[in-house]
Parts: structure tokens; C-alpha cells; sequence
């Protein structure tokens, strides 16, 4: 698959530079790298760590949600889609925020599905979970009619994010609720000075990510340059905005060994992506911050931290 044929529907963890950062895949995980676009980008491979990443994360999607429970009628929901599903961490959320309804995972890697299925099935879910493998924005007008659509950091992967939010917006049923997570704030992980190299390495690496992440909008096919003014974009597709929040995670320094895992797996993906974009001293702080050996390294570390912010934007079809 090219770069300009289908694009694989994205991962709630792929995100755009500004709203969960480091956290997301698109930083220290799938982006960067020898290939900008979202069909290159290894999902597959990357499970174990969007799952991680969605499971710390789920306690600001867990207020999502119930945000949302009062935006729309729970008992009324009867249809979610969950596009860009991923490892169906969020799937199971929005199951069990909208227990009158089924829930679709919709993605375009079938590990990644198997995963939401068997997530569901350890939660009792199963009945009402289902899987969906779809290459987007082509397969919209197949997902079906939905009362609630969840787009989960996967609207930027599409080229033309207008013109998608319209034909998701004709899914819409009367009274039902679009939401987009875009935007937020990058995560960090550690002090402004971590006491090796120059201080500000996460700021360094937010602009190389930033960087990185125009180039993976502009070789999309479709490529629309479009402000991320996202109440915007969905009255643009005929619906009416009903409300922006941010959700904030923190988990403050010590971290659970959990945690610690995953900003080691993330930062070691980043090492891997943004070393040709990277000054060399940076690089040579993150071999040290890899190394388990060095008493600085992030295995170590009794300053390490999980700090994020995701932007959940809502528009109801009237």
C-alpha cells in the first residue's frame, strides 16, 4: 500500500504534537521515522505499547465519557462507533459509559482488533462489542448509522478532515453526538533540567515532533492545509457545536513500575525516529536516559512523571 492509496483508519494513540505529546505514539511511538504517513506507520507492532499508553490515559478518558453520558440520553445511545479504535482500551470505556449500546471498534489493523475483542470478552463485553476492519476516509459511509462517534486522535490522519467530519456527520442520527480528541497539551515526563545534557530536552523534541508531524499532514492524499479550528471543522459539516473540554492525566513522580515501562518503551521509540532530526548531544542524552546501567537513566529515576492534557471537542447533529 502506498502512501497514496487507502490510509489504515489510526490509533487513538497517534496523536498531533499539541495535545498528549510524548504520551503519544506519533512522538516517542509510531511516528517519526523512515515513512510520515499513517499506512507505514507499524501498528501492529507498537500493541502492547498503545495499549500501555491508552490504559494510563484512561482515567481523563473515563471523565470523557461521563461528560459526554451528560451531552446525550444514555438510556437513548443504542449505536457507538470507536473509529481508530486500536487495542479497544477506549472501546470498553464508551461500552460501559453507554451500557444500552453497541459498541463498534473500527480500525484497519486486525491485531489490533483481535485485541479490542478479547478486552471486551475479559470485561463482559462481549455481547455488545463488536469489530470492524476499515480503511478510511473510503469505508465512512459503510461504518453505519451511529447515535455517538468517537474519533479518537485519528481525524488528523485523514487528508481531508473536512470532508471527512461531513460523512461521518450523514452516520450522525438525529440528535446525535460527534467527538473529535485533537488538540491538548504534549506530555512531559521529566524535569526542565534532568541534570545531564541542556536543559528543555522535551521542548527540543515537541518542535522536531512538530516538524515531523506537518510533513505526515502534507504527504496524506487529499492533504488539506486547514486550520485546527475544530468547532469550525464540524459546523462546517452541518453540526452544531455543543462544548470543548480538557482532561487532564497525572501521575505524579514516584510512578508505578507500569508507567515507568511505558515512557521507557515510548522515549526508546522516539530514540529510534527522531535520531537524524535530533542535535547529536540530545541524542547522546536520550543513549543515557535508555541505558539501565547509568544512574540518570529513566529506569532510575525517582523525578520520572506522567503528565498530560486531552482536548475533547463535541458538535451535536440537530
Amino acid at each position: 500500500m502506498s502512501r497514496h492509496e487507502q490510509q489504515p483508519v489510526p490509533r487513538h494513540e497517534a496523536g498531533h504534537p499539541h495535545e498528549a505529546g510524548h504520551g503519544a505514539a506519533h512522538a516517542h511511538g509510531a511516528g517519526p521515522g523512515h515513512h510520515h504517513d499513517s499506512a507505514h506507520m507499524p501498528w501492529a507492532e507498537m500493541a502492547t505499547l498503545l495499549e500501555r499508553q491508552a490504559e494510563i490515559q484512561s482515567p481523563a478518558y473515563m471523565q470523557a465519557a461521563a461528560w459526554l453520558a451528560e451531552l446525550v440520553p444514555v438510556a437513548g445511545v443504542r449505536r457507538v462507533l470507536d473509529v481508530g479504535s486500536g487495542p479497544g482500551v477506549l472501546t470498553a470505556l464508551l461500552a460501559e459509559a453507554f451500557p444500552a449500546a453497541e459498541v463498534v471498534a473500527v480500525d484497519g489493523t486486525p491485531e489490533l482488533l483481535e485485541m479490542s475483542r478479547a478486552r471486551a470478552e475479559a470485561r463482559r463485553l462481549g455481547a455488545r462489542v463488536s469489530t470492524l476492519h476499515a480503511e478510511l476516509p473510503e469505508a465512512i459511509a459503510e461504518l453505519g448509522e451511529a447515535d455517538v462517534i468517537w474519533a479518537g486522535n485519528s481525524l488528523h490522519h485523514i487528508g481531508d478532515q473536512g470532508a471527512a467530519l461531513a460523512a461521518f456527520s450523514e452516520l450522525l442520527r438525529p440528535g446525535g453526538l460527534m467527538v473529535l480528541v485533537e488538540g491538548g497539551l504534549p506530555a512531559r515526563h521529566l524535569p526542565w533540567n534532568i541534570g545531564v545534557g541542556r536543559p528543555g530536552l522535551e521542548a527540543r523534541i515537541d518542535a522536531v515532533v512538530a516538524d515531523w508531524f506537518g510533513e505526515m499532514r502534507t504527504s496524506l492524499r487529499d492533504s488539506k492545509d486547514e486550520v485546527d479550528d475544530y468547532r469550525a471543522l464540524l459546523a462546517g459539516a452541518g453540526l452544531t457545536p455543543s462544548g470543548t473540554r480538557s482532561f487532564l492525566v497525572d501521575v505524579p513522580a514516584p510512578v508505578p513500575p507500569v508507567v515507568r515501562e511505558t515512557v521507557v518503551a515510548t522515549f526508546a521509540r522516539q530514540r529510534e525516529g527522531l535520531a537524524e532530526r535530533l542535535a547529536e548531544d540530545d541524542v547522546k542524552v536520550l543513549d543515557r536516559l535508555l541505558d539501565p546501567a547509568d544512574p540518570m537513566s529513566l529506569h532510575r529515576r525517582t523525578d520520572l512523571f506522567h503528565l498530560a492534557a486531552r482536548t475533547v471537542h463535541t458538535a451535536r447533529k440537530g
